[in-house]
């Protein structure tokens, strides 16, 4: 069945396996205060490989962190930064993080309504700050790109969207130092129990007003992971045992 034609159901499953795709991906997570803007991950401490990296720097003021098919977010993400560097080469300015956002949204949309096209496989959390601030946008392979204070995506996110949901209220007004602490604690929460948040499994990108988007991995987050709050036994994650729920029809 491509991604053209109606279930009896009136659904489009090529879409929605292309959305389970994300569900099955590396758990992320972002949030932002009023300067700057978070993307947490878990790495694959099974695959070390430049190619399967899972946060890109886009340009110096956006990052991305992905979840899903690394192949078709290489090739979202060399093409927002064709459009990063054609504002640069044309108009000598950065491109405001909106337009970047649409551009790839425009482009993955077309694929879910294109025969002989497959809607990619991928969704990214972006990340970036312009003139505006600072943002932070969630892409899905449907083409929707929507703005958050905060968002997670990929395997067991929802345990990390319940953290946020509870706390984003206080992410604006809180300094530099806290909002990696509640970043931090959502990540750990798609962990499952036996696992814990280390230097190899964990990465940060960061993004500010001075601060160019900046990837940190290895020793440089062990500061952050030794102020952790420590886990709560028990009632943390009681909600990793289970996958996040399919998306369904309403």
């Amino acid at each position: 069945m491509t991604n053209t034609v109606f279930s009896p159901q009136g659904r489009l499953h090529q879409v929605e396996y292309a959305l389970e795709a994300v569900k099955q991906g590396s758990a992320s997570v972002g949030l932002r205060n009023h300067t700057h803007v978070l993307l947490w991950l878990l790495k694959d401490q099974q695959v070390n490989c430049i190619l399967s990296k899972k946060t890109h720097s886009i340009d110096d003021h956006i990052g991305i962190a992905i979840a899903g098919l690394t192949s078709d977010a290489r090739v979202l993400s060399n093409f927002m930064r064709q459009q990063s560097m054609t504002s640069r080469l044309l108009h000598n300015r950065p491109l405001p993080l909106s337009r970047s956002v649409m551009a790839i949204a425009d482009k993955a949309q077309v694929n879910t309504q294109e025969y002989g096209r497959r809607p990619y496989g991928v969704g990214f959390l972006i990340g970036g700050h312009d003139e505006t601030g600072p943002h932070l946008y969630e892409f899905s392979p449907s083409g929707n790109c929507l703005e958050y204070f905060a968002m997670s995506i990929g395997a067991r996110s929802q345990s990390a969207k319940t953290y946020l949901e509870k706390h984003f209220e206080k992410f604006l007004d809180c300094d530099l130092e806290e909002l990696i602490k509640h970043g931090l604690h959502a990540l750990r929460d798609t962990l499952q129990q036996d696992k814990e948040l280390t230097t190899l499994n964990t990465s940060l990108g960061i993004v500010g007003p001075d601060h160019k988007f900046e990837i940190i991995e290895g020793d440089a987050l062990a500061p952050y992971l030794a102020k952790m709050d420590p886990k709560d036994d028990g009632t943390t994650n009681t909600a990793n045992t289970q996958a996040a729920p399919m998306e369904t029809d309403p």
